[in-house]
């Protein structure tokens, strides 16, 4: 699967590029995709033309009217065979994910049990799909709420989990009656050529219609495409907030829905009742796991000062400790970033931080040995600064965690986490239940996520996922986010002889 040879589970290289669901073709322009672990090339698929575009907007457009008349649990027992076909490929999948994106292997193997996770509670949900009976005013009358399948929903993914968020969006939007087309990353593509290989496996087994999943490959103008497009009624984009807001802007102009799932600039509070055993692997691991390449990864230690110079110290000296490397190797505790664009922004961002005066705790820099011929290994940074800066205010995905100093009580530090513009992922170590209580209280942190005495980073696909300001609002995953793939329906039956209007209104005749 890996190295030189010609098929990424099932699919002949030559082939990689549109799919309606059982079909596999594409005309475009090559995409290649190079492995950040070594610099070696992957494989090439094939970006979609327009006239391509088309085929597959109309193949699921007539998917949709069929799947949508399949009873929900019936969906379910779909996604309950995706499920078990991916426990089937995990190993070789996970090895894919880790290889193209550069996490390592076991945060690959995750990634995939994260989307058998995810299946297990579309399955469940399949048979939850509830409303709501109200009491109406009226006499004889009955009303109640349901949810009808929305129609087509567009997914556009980013690099850095190339196969999860694909799956929290199409699990939970098949089981509710609609069709996808998917649009992954151009640094990631053959990591949803394989994903939509296996559920064409399903389809096909099943003898469902193309075009219920459909994969579409290409650069910006793709997503375009289907941002702009009437005929999909929901965007679901992940990515930057700066991608986020053209998508929102386009969708909007339109009168569609989006859900976006965008930056994120996550902090830890370090109180003086934190334990700091537990401490330390959160802040490390939410700081350098995938190589800083996640939107829920620790960018701010905010700490309090009477501990300040004690957690500097414990920092310091796990970061000694780390290793860097093939991700495949297990031994290794980060990767690469994705590629040689992510390496500019982040020796750009040293620049900066030495610019607007932060002081390097743990230098960085790029490792050129043989070992890292790909050019994409970093050292990971930990830098002393202010939460004002400008670069400390900004989402720079890469290895580089600020150390913030504050003073008085746990309100003091919140204002601080709180004090960017985005609100992805947040926590607090303490051992104070005051401190806890107030910190996920409406005084407390302003984000999606809020930990007590776990990082920021993984998320457990039962609750939704998402966050504010910046970060889209949006909500993934677990949850009710189910209803965001539907559409909504108040119904008001009257079985009386007799026409009576709502609040009394007489109309006589």
């Amino acid at each position: 699967m890996l190295g030189n040879e010609k098929t990424i589970l099932g699919i002949q290289q030559e082939n990689f590029g549109t799919s309606t669901g059982q079909d596999w073709f594409g005309t475009g322009n090559f995409i290649t995709s190079f492995s950040p672990v070594d610099g070696n090339e992957i494989g090439k698929v094939r970006a979609t033309t327009k006239e391509e575009y088309e085929l597959v907007v109309s193949k699921a457009q007539i998917a949709f009217k069929e799947w949508r008349l399949i009873p929900a649990p019936k969906r379910g027992e779909i996604v309950r065979q995706l499920g078990d076909k991916l426990r089937k490929y995990k190993e070789d999948l996970g090895k894919l994910v880790s290889y193209e994106m550069g996490k390592s292997l076991q945060e690959g193997y995750g990634e995939v049990q994260e989307m058998i996770d995810i299946c297990d509670f579309a399955v469940g949900l399949s048979r939850q799909l509830y409303g709501l009976t109200i009491h109406s005013e009226r006499p004889s009358h009955r009303m109640y709420e349901q949810y009808h399948p929305l129609g087509i929903v567009g997914v556009i993914t980013a690099f850095n989990f190339p196969v999860a968020v694909w799956s929290w969006n199409t699990c939970l939007a098949l089981v509710c009656g609609d069709s996808i087309i998917w649009k992954p990353s151009e640094k990631t593509p053959l990591c949803a050529v394989a994903c939509q290989n296996i559920l064409a496996e399903v389809l096909k087994e099943n003898n469902l219609p193309e075009g219920i999943c459909s994969l579409i490959n290409g650069e910006k103008e793709v997503g375009e495409w289907m941002s702009k497009d009437e005929r999909i009624p929901l965007i679901s984009a992940t990515g930057s907030t700066r991608m986020g807001k053209e998508v929102n802007q386009v969708v909007a102009a339109r009168l569609g829905k989006t859900l976006l799932e965008l930056g994120g600039n996550n902090a830890i509070i370090v109180t003086p009742d934190a334990d700091l055993k537990i401490t330390l692997t959160a802040a490390v691991f939410g700081a350098v796991g995938t190589a800083g390449q996640r939107c829920t990864t620790t960018r701010r230690l905010i700490v309090h000062d009477s501990i300040y110079d004690q957690v500097k110290v414990i920092l310091k000296n796990a970061y000694e400790q780390l290793k860097i490397g093939n991700p495949l190797d297990a031994s290794n505790h980060i990767g690469p970033l994705i590629d040689q664009d992510a390496v500019r922004n982040y020796l750009l961002a040293l620049e900066k931080i030495k610019e607007q005066g932060g002081e390097f705790l743990v230098h960085g820099g790029v490792l050129e040995t043989e070992e890292y011929s790909s050019g994409c290994y970093v050292k990971p940074v930990i830098a002393e600064a202010s939460n004002e800066l400008e670069i400390v205010q900004t989402e720079t995905f890469a290895p580089i965690l600020y150390l913030i100093k504050y003073s008085g009580d746990v309100l003091d530090a919140i204002d601080i986490q709180n004090g960017v513009k985005q609100g992805l992922s947040s926590a607090i170590m303490t051992t104070n239940l005051r401190e806890a209580e107030l910190f996920l209280s409406h005084q407390g942190s302003d984000c999606g996520i809020a930990n007590v005495n776990i990082g920021t980073s993984g998320a457990e696909i039962g609750g939704a996922f998402g966050g504010e300001k910046e970060t889209g609002g949006g909500r993934e995953s677990g949850s009710d986010a189910w209803k965001i793939y539907m559409r909504r329906q108040t119904n008001t039956i009257n079985y009386s002889t007799e026409l009576p209007l709502a609040q009394g209104i007489q109309f006589n005749f």
